[in-house]
């Protein structure tokens, strides 16, 4: 085999001029777009590393917030627990004492209920007896205590203060003297005597009949009034007893 060595020294000097052409024509641009491409990789790169690092941190920032949203509503929900415990207990405490406050007004109001119904049966009691012994005094001969109740009269007018007896010698229209019975006209002379020895005066004496006095008198005017009766001393018996009820 011969070699031509024109041929391959032609050959040799077109690889090399390719060879520049190629290096100064096409791989120092390609290489430069690549170095750039390289550089602007890296930058994204660099940016989403940053951008990476930004949402870490904001990631761990929302997770401390969630911990710290969580942590405060377990406090929200214990303190909401306590305060409705305590409101449960305070509002179990309240009617409970309502409840007593109740139950004590019912015992007073029961123990009001039978003091009023022990003085109503009392006062019942007492005005049944009044009227048992104004029944049997009726039965009685009122002519015999007429007597007693007179001098009690009498002795009653004796002891007023002298106004008062001048009062009653000149009042207006005279004064009612109230019996249980009709009086005879002898026992009306002697009442108007012994009246008019104890005023001092000579009233004008009014002669009135009442059978509710049962036995005694009564000597009234338009402002004054003197008992000396059974039903005077029984209104006074049942007054005392329904006070000592």
């Amino acid at each position: 085999m011969t070699i031509d060595w024109w041929t391959l020294g032609l050959q040799a000097v077109n690889v090399l001029i390719l060879v520049w052409l190629l290096s100064r024509i096409f791989w120092r641009p390609v290489a430069a777009a690549i170095t750039r491409r390289q550089d602007t990789v890296e930058g994204m790169l660099k940016d989403a590393k940053a951008t990476q690092a930004k949402a870490d941190d904001m990631l761990a920032e929302v997770l401390a917030a969630r911990e710290g949203m969580a942590a405060e509503r377990n406090t929200l929900l214990s303190e909401a627990a306590l305060q409705a415990e305590g409101a449960t207990k305070a509002a179990l405490q309240e009617a409970a004492s309502k409840a007593e406050a109740l139950l004590k007004a019912a015992q007073l109001e029961s123990v009001h209920i039978n003091e009023a119904n022990r003085m109503v049966a009392a006062a019942q009691s007492a005005q049944l007896a009044v009227d048992i012994a104004r029944k049997l005094l009726a039965r009685l001969d009122a002519g015999k205590a007429k007597e007693p109740f007179l001098d009690q009269l009498i002795d009653a007018l004796d002891t007023l203060p002298a106004k008062d007896k001048a009062a009653l010698a000149g009042a207006t229209g005279g004064v009612d003297l109230i019996s249980a019975s009709e009086l005879d006209s002898a026992t009306r002379m002697r009442i108007e005597t012994a009246v008019a020895a104890a005023l001092d005066g000579q009233p004008q004496l009014n002669f009135q009949t009442d059978p509710a006095l049962i036995a005694g008198f009564e000597l009234r005017t338009r402002h004054f009034v003197l008992q000396s009766s059974w039903a005077a001393d029984l209104d006074a018996i049942l007054r005392d007893l329904k006070d000592a009820a």
